[in-house]
């Protein structure tokens, strides 16, 4: 697609500091440069010039060096310093993973709706992009999965403007100039466009020798449906490399190694690696540059080609080293900023980066076995080398964490590629055209990578081709939500939903004084059975917290129940029971009352709801987050992430911590605070119930305790609620746990219910209540008793089963065939008996009553070229409606076995024979 002309491709900046504009003969595009070029000074146009170019003034800036300088440099020039957000774009409610600095202000700043905490600011943002996952390690450093982007942003009023385009390159030349000391003819700026997040603007490329270093993006459009509209504001928002700059002043061969430094050493021990001599690798880098390498089998040409065979091997080994110095540190990054593997959603992306560096693991010809040992060994370096560095510090904070998670991941890919040979091995039996959709549905089932399953297709002579970017295809498939959403709202007709866009911000008495039980308001609109107030103390179902109903008195005295309170935006609409539109019309002043008992209840579940996830955080980890809430008159319901099934022991530490809050009676305080001030005074884990897109916040705090951005109504003071009882986990997906509770006079009901169900099972066994517990375990005792006393008569009845079934046993063309009935009833004796003597080289036919089941031997199947699955066809010719299936070797069927229809089986087994039928 040709680049939009944009005006701000000519800029005064340029065009004062004698710029020329050229055109690259290789890829076409504009750029602009001090000195003639005829091509642009990037790859592939032209090879990384700089590892072998000289620059007097540019200093070895070390990873962390390279950042202060940036940071440094715009602190001088007036942007105020933003420290960076997590990796995990909680938020955000469409993007999973922070892709750009730029995601941490939009949508919120970037339309207008807040204001930026600096402006002009800076920041250095780690960011994580999936989509190159598969060129990671092969382009030297380029490509990673993890990054830190530097950048100054200006966001731009019409009547409070900034800068924009003159002054955003004035800075970057300045920057690389003063800064790093490179000579001004080196540095080229290229035209470009980018597009992100719902935005999309013209951009230069900062180019010199070979290497982008920096993008400087003028963002005024939004896309809408594909569309370019004028954005609010327009936004300067710049993305300066750090490891590449790091990289371009050290000159190191790779990037690896300027950002890395010693700890390359370190996986090399570990991983038994020899990388190429530094001045031949530093070559084979700098020759192939210019080549789009898109594979290792395309290197692995490009080396034989620039004559650096011999060290094919070395390579291969070093690429896969990069690979994983690269994953496992933004495996960390994502760990440390609490996402747990699971297999949806950024947990699924985590653990995507993790298989994939076991599947390099593989690739270097590690066996399953030796994956913990290794992986562990290589996190904990990273752990240690990050110690004290900017964000990574945090890596040693959650160090039990992001160990015991590797490990129970890896065991669990271990356990994953066990069955996972299994599952390959039936699929390429049953289809011979193995596409890339079959790969990616196997891959997102079953967690197999491609790989395994070309391997084992290889077996049966069957080809697959396995794309190399099929990681990258992966995360993009999972990158997050198509688009933005605002906070889930109850659904209300969308003719009412229109209807309440006419109306003015509902006053939220119910925020006021949550304990207040009556109001009166004045009328604002009806519409049927629908009423909006200017004013109200309904709660309306939101947050996971459902509605109040009670009743509105009209000025007729008419007294209205109210069965269901909605907000739509700002504005809360009441749904009574009949249409009021004839006996109230708006300025009507009308008087509304709350069911306490039920407001009260839900209020103690949601307070309940906060303490018990900060119990869960303590007990369990930071990781922990609120994957979903619910809270009823009946029980309340936290969903929590967290990587495996709690136990009892740490159920009942929640409860314990949750009470011992309860009883220390700690008063709530509520605030009102503005998005960058909530959020820089409690944190991002203000954000448990989603993604708030608002100017300012309302905050829930329980000092010392937990601080949520929430909407529900909520106690005074946690001795409210009464006392917490947890009554039921469990595991309801990959990587989420759900507590269910009860709360306040929920607690001695329950007791109550406990005590009904004691009292019945005492009544059952004839004891007394206290008898309970020993009377039970005698039962169990004796239970298990009988259990082995019955084993040991369906052993010998089985011995006997099996005596008189040989002893009838049917020879058909060679074939011993026995028929097996079930007379007893006890499916356990005949199953066992099936199994005995098709291992044993019977044809068993059984007959279950209701069923009848085929089962045999299947090597010996093979060898006789039997599939009784022709047994059904066969049988269906007679009778068209019959149900069954199975495999080659064992079919079961849903029909009685009659004397016709087992003469039709055993014809039926003769054909496939060869032999004579009756």
């Amino acid at each position: 697609m040709p680049l939009r002309e944009e005006p701000e491709f000519k800029n005064e900046f340029l065009l004062q500091n004698n710029y020329k504009p050229y055109k690259c003969k290789r890829c076409g595009e504009r750029f602009w440069s001090l000195i003639p070029k005829t091509t642009c000074p990037d790859r592939p146009c032209s090879k990384y010039d700089f590892l072998i170019k000289k620059y007097p003034k540019v200093p070895r800036l070390s990873f962390d060096e390279a950042r202060r300088k940036f940071i440094e440099f715009f602190q001088k020039h007036g942007h105020g310093y933003v420290d960076p957000y997590p990796v995990l774009a909680r938020w955000r409610n469409d993007l999973y993973l922070t892709i750009a600095s730029i995601i941490v202000f939009q949508p919120a700043v970037t339309e207008g709706i807040v204001d930026p905490p600096y402006n002009p600011l800076v920041i250095v943002q780690p960011c994580i992009r999936l989509e190159d996952i598969d060129n990671i390690g092969l382009t030297f450093g380029r490509h990673l999965t993890s990054f830190e982007m530097a950048a100054h942003h200006a966001f731009n009023r019409k009547e409070k403007p900034i800068y924009w385009v003159s002054k955003t390159l004035e800075y970057a030349f300045k920057f690389f100039t003063e800064e790093i000391g490179i000579p001004a003819k080196d540095i080229a700026f290229k035209d470009s466009w980018w597009e992100g997040g719902g935005n999309a603007g013209p951009s230069f490329e900062v180019l010199v020798d070979g290497l982008e270093l920096a993008t400087l993006v003028f963002m005024k459009y939004k896309v809408v449906n594909g569309e370019y509209k004028p954005n609010p504001l327009t936004i300067v928002d710049t993305g300066y490399g750090v490891e590449r700059i790091a990289w371009f002043t050290q000159k190191t061969p790779t990037a690896f190694h300027a950002i890395y430094g010693s700890l390359v050493n370190k996986y090399k021990d570990i991983l038994s690696i020899e990388e190429p001599p530094e001045d031949v690798l530093r070559d084979i880098v700098y020759q192939t540059s210019n080549i789009d390498i898109k594979s290792l089998a395309e290197l692995k040409k490009s080396l034989v080609k620039i004559g650096y065979k011999e060290y094919i091997n070395a390579i291969e080994k070093s690429i896969y080293m990069y690979t994983l110095l690269d994953h496992i540190k933004t495996l960390e990054l994502m760990l440390s900023d609490g996402i747990v593997p699971s297999n949806t959603g950024e947990g699924y992306l985590a653990r995507l980066v993790l298989r994939r560096a076991l599947r390099t693991l593989r690739n270097l010809s590690y066996s399953p076995h030796e994956f913990n040992e290794i992986i562990l060994a290589l996190a904990d370096e990273q752990i240690k080398y990050w110690k004290g560095r900017y964000v990574y510090d945090k890596f040693s904070k959650f160090r039990d964490y992001i160990i015991d998670v590797i490990a129970f991941e890896t065991n669990k890919y271990r356990e994953t590629l066990n069955k996972g040979l299994r599952i390959v091995e039936r699929m390429v039996k049953r289809k011979k055209n193995i596409q890339l959709d079959d790969l990616i549905e196997i891959y997102d089932s079953h967690g197999i990578p491609p790989e395994i399953v070309a391997q084992k297709a290889k077996e049966y002579n069957i080809s697959i081709s396995v794309p190399p970017d099929f990681y990258s295809i992966i995360a993009h498939k999972h990158g997050g939500p198509a688009k933005l959403e605002k906070a889930k709202e109850e659904e209300i007709p969308s003719e009412i939903a229109e209807w309440l866009s006419s109306f003015p911000e509902t006053k939220r008495l119910f925020h006021e004084d949550p304990y207040q039980i009556s109001f009166s308001a004045k009328v604002l609109g009806v519409k049927k059975e629908f009423i909006v107030l200017d004013q109200t103390i309904f709660y309306p179902k939101a947050g996971g917290q459902d509605f109040d109903v009670g009743y509105i008195v009209f000025p007729n005295n008419t007294r209205i129940k109210v069965k269901g309170v909605y907000k739509k935006d700002n504005v809360i609409v009441h749904e009574l029971e009949t249409d009021v539109s004839r006996i109230v019309k708006p300025g009507d002043i009308v008087s509304g009352y709350i069911d306490w008992p039920r407001r009260y209840r839900l209020m103690r579940h949601h307070t309940a709801t906060h303490v018990i996830l900060g119990a869960a955080r303590r007990v369990l980890g930071e990781h922990v987050w609120q994957a979903g809430a619910e809270k009823t008159l009946e029980k309340a319901r936290l969903d929590i992430t967290h990587y495996k099934m709690l136990t009892p022991d740490e159920v009942m530490k929640i409860e314990r911590l949750a009470n011992t809050i309860v009883d220390e009676r700690k008063q709530l305080v509520f605030h009102m605070l503005g998005k960058f001030e909530a959020e820089k005074k409690y944190g991002l884990k203000i954000y448990q119930g989603g993604a708030i897109i608002s100017k300012h916040l309302r905050i829930v705090e329980i000092p010392g305790w937990d601080a949520e951005a929430c909407f529900g109504t909520h106690l005074y003071n946690t001795g409210e609620i009464g006392g917490i009882k947890i009554i039921n986990v469990d595991k309801i997906q990959d990587g989420v746990i759900r507590l269910e509770f009860i709360a306040g006079t929920r607690v001695p009901e329950y007791s109550s219910m406990l005590e009904g169900v004691i009292d019945q099972v005492a009544k059952t066994l004839n004891i007394s209540r206290h008898q309970v517990i020993e009377g039970v375990k005698r039962l169990y005792d004796s239970y298990n008793d009988l259990r082995k006393l019955l084993n040991k008569y369906r052993s010998k009845h089985q011995d006997l089963l099996y005596s008189s079934v040989i002893g009838s046993a049917m020879n058909i063309c060679g074939l011993k065939v026995v028929i097996i009935r079930n007379e007893l009833g006890d499916e356990v004796i005949y199953r066992d008996l099936i199994k005995r003597l098709s291992e044993e080289g019977f044809l068993a036919i059984y007959d279950s009553i209701d069923y009848v089941e085929l089962a045999m031997n299947p090597e010996l199947a093979r060898k006789l070229s039997i599939d009784l699955r022709n047994v059904i066809k066969d049988l269906r010719r007679s009778y068209p409606g019959i149900k069954g299936g199975g495999k080659p070797d064992h079919i079961t069927l849903k029909i009685r076995l009659t004397k016709d229809v087992l003469e039709k089986i055993i014809n039926s087994i003769k054909e496939m024979l060869g032999c004579e039928r009756n």
